[in-house]
Parts: C-alpha cells; sequence; structure tokens
C-alpha cells in the first residue's frame, strides 16, 4: 500500500526547492575559500622579500647551503569542490641559477625546503626541467624555464593528476596520491630570481575552460563506448513519456520508432512494465495539460469526478499546491482583488499548518510586487513551479493503482531512478577520491534543460 504522506512530505519540499532560498543553499554546498595571495605569515621570510601587493617575491640573498630556500604557500588551500584547480607564475628573473619552483605542498610542509623535496609535497623546477616528489631525486618531467617564462600548477580532479604548464602548454602530469588540503607553493633559491604569481585576478595565459572541456569530453566519450541495447533505451525514454501522461508525445515517438527498434519484447526482455504507466493514462494527460495551461479550476473539477479520494481533504497537500497555484494564475494575468479573495477563502486555512506557511507566504509576497515575476518570489511563476503540481497530482492518482505497492512507483520514471543511482556513484567516487572533484547535483542538471 502506498504511503501518501510521503508523496505529500516529498512534493511539499519539490515546491520549495525552486525558491532563491533553497537555490542559494544549493550554491554554498560549492562555495569554499581559494587562494586569492601569497601567505605573509608562513613562509621562509629570511631568504626572500614579498613585495606589498602580496603576489610577487625576489630571492635576495645569496644562498650558501642547500636549505636556503624561500618558500612561500598561498593564503588557502587549492579548493576541491571543481573540476580543476590552476594557478600560474611568471619569472620575471631567473636570478644566477633559475632555481625557480612552482608546486603543492601541505599544511605542514618545511618551509625552507624546495617544493617536492619533502613526503606529499610535488614540485616542478626551472633548472632541470624535473618533477620532484617526497625526495631529493627528481624525474625526467619537462623543459626547464627562465626569465620571461608563464609556468602553471594544477590539479585535475577528475584524472587525480597533478599538471603544470610552460607558457600555456601542458608539459606533463603525475597521478596524485596525496589526500587532504594542498597549498599552491612557489620557491625561489638563487639570488635576484623574482616571480609574481597569478591567482586567476588575471586571465591565465593557459586556457583553462578549454582545458576543462576537454577533460569532459574525455568523459563523454568514455560513456559514448558503452555498449547499450537500442530498445533499452528505447524503453526507458518511452517509460518517461508513460510516467508522465505525455501521451501524444509518446504516439509520435512509438511511431517514429516503429522502423528502427528491433522487435522485441520490452517488458519480457528488460524488465519493463507498461502495465503499471500505462495506468489512467489519459486521465493524467488531461489534467497535466490543464495545469500546465493555467487551467486550475476545470483541473479541480476533473479531479473530483475522477478520484474524488485525492481532493476529499482540503487541507492535504495535493489540494494546498492547487490553491497555491490558482492564486499564482491570477496574479500572473494581473487579476490581483481576485487573488486576494482567493487567498483569504483557500490559503488563509493553511497559515500556522506546520510544512505550508513559508510557500503561503511566498504566494501573498507576489502581490507586493509590480514586476513580480523579477522579485524574489518570482520563481513561483516560472513553468517549473506549474510542473511540480502537475507532477503531484500524477503521483496521486499513481497511488490510487491497487498494483504499486510502494511510493517510488509512484514517484519516479525509470529513467529518474537511473539517474538517482548515477548521484549515488557520483557521491560514492567523490567520497573513495577524499570528498574531492566537482560536486554532482542532480536538481542543478535536471533543471539546467527543459523538460519533455
Amino acid at each position: 500500500m502506498v504511503n501518501n504522506q510521503d508523496l505529500s512530505a516529498y512534493f511539499l519540499e519539490l515546491a520549495k526547492l525552486n525558491s532563491p532560498e533553497s537555490l542559494e543553499d544549493i550554491e554554498m554546498e560549492d562555495e569554499e575559500l581559494i587562494p586569492t595571495e601569497l601567505n605573509t605569515i608562513n613562509s621562509s621570510g629570511g631568504f626572500l622579500v614579498m613585495f606589498p601587493d602580496k603576489l610577487s617575491i625576489q630571492y635576495t640573498t645569496v644562498n650558501l647551503h642547500g636549505h636556503d630556500v624561500g618558500v612561500v604557500q598561498a593564503d588557502h588551500p587549492a579548493p576541491t569542490k571543481r573540476l580543476v584547480y590552476y594557478f600560474e607564475i611568471k619569472v620575471k628573473n631567473a636570478g644566477a641559477k633559475g632555481q625557480i619552483a612552482i608546486g603543492f605542498t601541505t599544511e605542514h610542509f618545511k618551509m625552507r625546503r624546495q617544493p617536492g623535496w619533502e613526503a606529499d609535497s610535488y614540485g616542478y623546477h626551472g633548472d632541470d626541467g624535473l618533477l620532484y616528489h617526497g625526495r631529493g631525486r627528481g624525474d625526467d618531467f619537462g623543459p626547464t624555464f627562465t626569465t620571461g617564462d608563464t609556468v602553471g600548477g594544477g590539479i585535475n580532479y577528475a584524472s587525480q593528476e597533478f599538471f603544470f604548464t610552460k607558457n600555456g602548454v601542458v608539459v606533463g602530469t603525475r597521478k596524485k596520491d596525496v589526500k587532504g588540503p594542498l597549498f599552491p607553493t612557489i620557491a625561489v633559491h638563487s639570488q635576484n630570481e623574482e616571480v609574481t604569481v597569478n591567482f586567476g585576478k588575471e586571465p591565465f595565459v593557459l586556457d583553462v575552460k578549454a582545458f576543462e572541456s576537454q577533460e569532459r569530453m574525455k568523459l563523454h566519450m568514455t560513456i559514448e563506448k558503452l555498449s547499450l541495447p537500442q530498445n533499452v533505451s528505447y524503453g526507458i525514454v518511452r517509460s518517461y513519456l508513460l510516467h508522465y501522461g505525455y501521451e501524444d508525445t509518446l504516439n509520435s515517438f512509438d511511431v517514429a520508432s516503429k522502423n528502427t527498434v528491433p522487435p522485441i519484447s520490452i517488458a519480457q526482455e528488460n524488465g519493463f512494465n507498461d502495465q503499471k504507466d500505462m495506468y489512467a493514462l489519459s486521465q493524467r494527460k488531461t489534467l497535466r495539460q490543464l495545469i500546465r495551461k493555467g487551467e486550475i479550476d476545470v483541473a479541480f473539477s476533473k479531479l473530483r469526478e475522477w478520484y474524488p479520494q485525492i481532493v476529499q481533504d482540503d487541507k492535504s497537500v495535493t489540494c494546498f499546491l492547487l490553491h497555491c497555484q490558482k492564486f499564482i494564475e491570477l496574479v500572473r494575468v494581473g487579476q490581483l482583488e481576485g487573488a486576494v479573495r482567493y487567498g483569504r477563502k483557500e490559503l488563509a486555512k493553511f497559515f500556522g499548518l506546520s510544512g505550508f506557511e513559508d510557500l503561503v507566504q511566498d504566494c501573498v509576497a507576489l502581490l507586493a510586487y509590480e514586476l513580480p515575476e523579477k522579485s524574489s518570489v518570482g520563481y513561483l511563476l516560472q513553468e517549473s513551479q506549474r510542473e511540480v503540481v502537475a507532477d503531484t497530482v500524477n503521483a496521486m492518482i499513481f497511488s490510487t493503482n491497487p498494483n504499486i505497492k510502494d511510493s517510488n512507483g509512484c514517484l519516479h520514471s525509470h529513467l529518474e531512478r537511473l539517474l538517482r543511482q548515477l548521484t549515488a556513484c557520483c557521491l560514492e567516487r567523490r567520497h573513495l577520491n577524499g570528498e574531492q572533484g566537482e560536486a554532482f547535483n542532480l536538481h542543478r542538471v535536471l533543471t539546467s534543460s527543459d523538460r519533455a
């Protein structure tokens, strides 16, 4: 037996998801401090001078020992909730020996050593072009660099690799085997060496956007190589159209696919069961069309005729969302007095009820703006809000089907269940990478393109 309270709670939260507060919460999940300047406190200050801009350093003395290194980290570790992190240095003067290095180090790195000379650190060195990692001997890596060159260091979280560039060209990569926060780090080690760092305030020499696009393309190509029988993808799309009552689109899809899909039984061969999704298809189609056109009174009338059990409790979530949408539609067409009367009659009863009040207040707030669509509550006038109401009614009709035993059968199509599984896999992969990499947000992906 389907628990209608679970369905109601789900759609009540979904109706609030497009609000500015909810979207802001989603964005805040991705926010993190980023490096903007060099750390003026944690550096080997006895061997370098930092300029007032906190972006330039110079080695002013003569190095007498191997540990007389001028090292400085960024003020914050490299951000991790992204596909790629990158920064660059401009070599203004290679000095006496050109012993300049760029790399990444941990918080407790010894600040009198070159990056790469200590454990859990990596450094690309200019005098020999070697990459150092955790020991005093480097590995063949790339070209040397000197005065006038721009050198960059980055972390590719998708491939879990460090990469370094010279004058906008990637010279090499190395597997990243260090977990935890890593600080962009630069070092100078011979007289008159001078570099300026760019943390992104100025355009990079490397086209970072193009680099990210290439990385995403690699992932897409990997996915495209996976073999998926044509009739499986057909069944997934078809089940989506069935589930949401897109009957006309479904018929067109079937006609277009008749000559390309192998004559195989989708239900028998791939586990699809059209019978459950066929339930009340015509009624669900009609109600979705009415709600999407803003004809809420007619939709209410049809529900009372076809499924009176769904609307018999006038304080249910389904009735609440329909009443809210009716109020919104009156505001949309400029019938403000009618909206006020309707609000006093139908929405006032929900004031003070847990879970309802925020949405009621947002609806009423539409009246306060001359251009409500451009206000903080303008999300209510978007097509996505109509879709939420239509999806609610669609699910509640499914809940009357005695053959559906759990709420998932009412809430999600096969396609959406696959997307939820994708979300779980992406989160697990990110967890295995130490919570590093671009955060996957299913809601953002789904709302980035129009629903069919």
